[in-house]
């Protein structure tokens, strides 16, 4: 008596090989769509944003030192998530806030000084800014907040705790895969140099343009010595548009708000001659780190300029801020009894010197090239 077999559970050696193949093609076609939606939502391989500057980029950093530089109050941050005054001086996100969220590390970055950060939140990236503060050394003194000295040597701290939590290795490759950021100088020209005697005593306007240009690139080498290799640096604005400088120095600032030319031609001169020192650094690190380093002007001039020029957005006011008069009203002096307008969306300006969250959000906008361009898209 012969065992007996279900030949028909057989299958032929080809059959068998067919479904392994094709088994195999599903997986590398799950992993596909995982790589796909991966790439998807974080768009570049940055591995974290580290910010530096002024009021333009500091998401509260200023909370925990001692200024009356800050913005942590009503209405400041109105139109923030929950509708909290973070210490941005807005009344919502950022332009570094739309950016990290573009490149995919985060929603929004925070300021490296909150105790509360978990080394998650600290990999990912945080802002160093501080509001005040600007390339000259006499400019942070000002208003006591913290230089981009300082700035950087927080960077190096930063790092420190990072190696302590991931190890060297790592903690390097975060440094070296980061997308850095520096906004700052207006303060330089508009707290300090037009307003303040100190300099003006010493520098004329163009031989104080190359001193301000002179700590830009001091201090990106500062950067790049700790191990920055994409860093992009913010232009000046069109200051004579500013509406605190209108207010200031316009000849009849409460019947006639155009912009003042000659303070945007200072910026349009400074923008200028800072494009071409990013230039010449950029042949420099690309030689001295076998081109793989970028240095990119993001022009902020341009699209303000447009911005305030006319109604091209749907801004309805573009030369005095939301909050008070929108003349003079900047930190403490836009609080929780000043008048606040309806629809921040219609304003060019939240106060007499920072920009609307949708003004930051058309910068960002703007400044997406440069951004692809320098991150490698």
């Amino acid at each position: 008596m012969f065992p007996y077999y279900n030949y028909s559970s057989f299958r032929p050696l080809s059959s068998v090989l067919f479904l392994v193949h094709f088994q195999l093609l599903l997986l590398v076609f799950a992993l596909h769509v995982a790589e796909s939606r991966n790439l998807a939502e974080k768009k570049t391989s940055i591995s974290a944003i580290f910010v530096f500057g002024d009021s333009t980029v500091d998401s509260g950093n200023n909370n925990f030192i001692q200024t009356i530089s800050k913005s942590n109050f009503p209405p400041y941050g109105r139109d923030f998530p929950n509708h909290t005054p973070t210490g941005r001086f807005t009344n919502g996100k950022l332009v570094t806030d739309f950016l990290a969220s573009y490149v995919g590390v985060k929603d929004s970055v925070p300021p490296y000084l909150d105790p509360s950060l978990s080394i998650q939140e600290l990999i990912t990236g945080v802002s160093f800014a501080s509001a005040g503060s600007g390339f000259d050394p006499l400019t942070p003194t000002i208003s006591n907040v913290i230089p981009l000295s300082g700035q950087l040597n927080y960077l190096k701290e930063y790092k420190g705790k990072v190696e302590a939590a991931i190890g060297k290795e790592k903690a390097k490759e975060v440094i070296r895969n980061a997308l850095f950021l520096v906004s700052a100088g207006t303060n330089d020209f508009v707290i300090n140099y037009f307003t303040i005697p100190i300099r003006r005593q010493s520098y004329t306007i163009q031989s104080y343009i190359d001193f301000v240009v002179k700590g830009v690139r001091q201090f990106l080498q500062g950067l790049f010595d700790q191990g920055a290799r994409r860093i992009g640096v913010v232009g000046l604005p069109p200051m004579g548009c500013l509406p605190i400088v209108i207010t200031l120095f316009a000849d009849n600032p409460f019947l006639k708000r155009d912009c003042i030319a000659n303070f945007s031609s200072i910026a349009r001169d400074f923008n200028q001659i800072l494009q071409t020192e990013l230039n010449a650094m950029q042949l420099q690190v690309e030689e001295a780190a076998s081109g793989g380093a970028r240095i990119a002007y993001l022009d902020a001039y341009s699209p303000l300029e447009e911005m305030t020029s006319g109604h091209k957005y749907g801004f309805d006011v573009v030369s005095s801020g939301c909050c008070g008069t929108g003349m003079v009203e900047a930190a403490f002096m836009c609080n929780s009894n000043s008048r606040v307008c309806d629809d921040a969306t219609k304003y060019v300006f939240w106060d007499s010197i920072h920009p609307t969250q949708k003004s930051y959000e058309l910068l960002f906008q703007a400044l997406r090239p440069a951004i692809d361009n320098l991150v490698g898209n």
